[in-house]
């Protein structure tokens, strides 16, 4: 009997050993989801912090990869003492003030100054003393903006002789300039000066209001913004649709989009997030670049923006542009960059960041670059065949390490995130290698955009859809003239006193007012740098 009484125990705790065993191996597993979840929301809130707080660059100086190891990092024992050298060199000698050839076409005031009659006596024998040199000082000055008053007045003659003689009198009236907006006061300059404060500079209406006022001008910003709008609608938006059809014709294109706010009537803002769409041909070609504002990032905007065009297109990972027809994707291989240099960023101080996977991935892009930045002086064709011979096989050797690495990885970590992205989007990464226009990166468009980005703060003046397009308009103007080596404000003057006279009888008929036409006058260009 005691003997059975002692087999149920020993029954009953052999029972309870297994529960305990069998609970410590779902506590160490829900222990090892938690402290993944942990690091997770490490890496997100360190990644954050370098956001807000860090440099936008992507690069990783080595020198800051790792400062604990960095004595033993950067040793070389094997390299000889440094040896105290003398270096000889010449250089030109810089002169002392104004010497800038920005500076050579600009109007030259002289002020003289001079003894007076009675001044030249010598002040030790009394004698007649004669100019022996001068001495010049020269500065720059500006002139605040002059405002003023330009009275149009055209004469109307008739003859006298046929009206002595009875005959019917003919009238003939001299000819003047259209008025850039019809019963307006506002001239070419002034709609230019306001585009050009608020696009190329990014400085709101209600601050030129006030700038207006310094002057003792009373000019609402009501009446700058509708100015703006009925200035872009008349005048600026054939020009866009000109340089539009002539967009579609290109073999390669970069898009981008950035996100805005627009506000109804009442000042409230809208329930959706609209966007500024940017499309813009490539450095070899006709430099021009379109923004369009549309209420949302639907890729149906750029399928209909981009319908005849067929080429490649270079954008980032969007969705959204699949639907564009009959194009070929291009990734951008700056964003598969960024995602391992936000790895790193999210590692806590004290990691050994040499050893990690994100560091050995940033030296086949470190690769990549330093080939491309090699041949950009190169013609297309040249490029393209060296990167058949070059650039393919590092493309190669990183695929090779991809697909070693990835099983390795944690799929949600920063890293996971990195080595998915560069697997999923792979395809549209290599198709840099097949058309010789196309760019290793879509940096040149996020470079274009970042004026819009810049501005959209204060954006909406009109507070509608009607202000954006016309922002959209002026931003392309303002754009495509920099990239053509234009000054803003003196393009879109030329413009408005221009276009107001011109009769669109042919497809071309603007052409000679496109920004990279050879026609404009040279009031329009930049100075270059020799």
């Amino acid at each position: 009997m005691s003997r059975l009484i002692e087999n149920k125990e020993l029954q009953q705790n052999t029972v309870s050993i297994d529960d305990l065993m069998n609970e410590n191996t779902k506590l160490q597993h829900e222990l090892e989801i938690a402290n993944a979840k942990i690091r997770w929301y490490e890496e997100q809130f360190k990644l954050n912090q370098a956001k807000k707080f860090g440099k936008s660059s992507d690069a990783i100086p080595p020198e800051q990869i790792s400062f604990i190891n960095e004595v033993e990092i950067t040793a070389r024992p094997e390299l000889d003492e440094p040896q105290i050298e003398k270096i000889v060199y010449e250089r030109k000698k810089q002169k002392r003030g104004i010497n800038k050839e920005s500076y050579e076409d600009l109007r030259v005031e002289t002020i003289t100054y001079a003894l007076e009659e009675g001044e030249k006596d010598c002040p030790s024998c009394g004698g007649d003393m004669h100019e022996m040199s001068k001495e010049i000082r020269k500065e720059l000055r500006v002139k605040p903006a002059e405002v003023y008053i330009v009275e149009h007045v055209r004469n109307v003659y008739t003859c006298r002789t046929c009206q002595s003689n009875g005959d019917s009198v003919p009238v003939i009236t001299a000819p003047m300039p259209a008025p850039v907006i019809p019963g307006s006061i506002a001239s070419a300059s002034v709609l230019a000066y306001l585009m050009h404060q608020k696009y190329a500079t990014a400085m709101p209406l209600y601050r030129q209001e006030q700038v207006w006022k310094e002057f003792g001008i009373a000019l609402s910003r009501q009446n700058m913004a509708n100015w703006i709008i009925r200035g872009s609608e008349l005048w600026l938006e054939p020009l866009y649709d000109r340089m539009h059809h002539l967009l579609l014709k290109e073999s390669f294109l970069h898009a981008d989009e950035s996100p805005m706010r627009v506000l109804t009537k009442d000042g409230k803002p809208t329930d959706s997030k609209a966007y500024m769409w940017l499309y813009m041909s490539s450095k070899y070609s006709r430099q021009m670049a379109l923004y369009e504002y549309q209420p949302s990032r639907s890729g149906k905007h750029a399928k209909t923006f981009l319908s005849g065009f067929s080429g490649f297109l270079q954008t980032d990972d969007y969705s959204g542009y699949n639907s564009v027809e009959d194009v070929t994707r291009v990734g951008c291989v700056a964003h598969a960059r960024r995602y391992y240099t936000d790895a790193l960023k999210a590692l806590p101080k004290d990691a050994p960041i040499e050893s990690t996977y994100a560091h050995e991935a940033l030296k086949y892009f470190k690769e990549m670059f330093i080939l491309e930045d090699s041949w950009k002086e190169l013609e297309p064709s040249k490029r393209h065949k060296l990167r058949q011979e070059q650039l393919r096989p590092v493309f190669e050797a990183y695929l090779s390490w991809l697909k070693k690495v990835q099983p390795k990885v944690v799929p949600k970590s920063s890293l996971g995130k990195a080595i998915n992205y560069s697997m999923s989007n792979w395809d549209y990464l290599t198709n840099v290698l097949e058309h010789e226009m196309c760019e290793l990166t879509n940096n040149r468009a996020e470079r274009s955009i970042k004026p819009f980005v810049i501005g959209k703060k204060n954006f909406l003046f009109a507070k509608s859809p009607s202000g954006a397009k016309a922002s959209a308009i002026i931003y392309s103007m303002v754009e495509s003239a920099r990239l053509n080596g234009l000054s803003p404000y003196y393009y879109l003057k030329h413009l408005l006193e221009q276009l107001p006279s011109l009769k669109l009888t042919e497809e071309d008929s603007l052409d000679h007012l496109l920004p990279w036409s050879a026609s404009l006058p040279e009031e329009c260009r930049l100075k270059k740098k020799s």
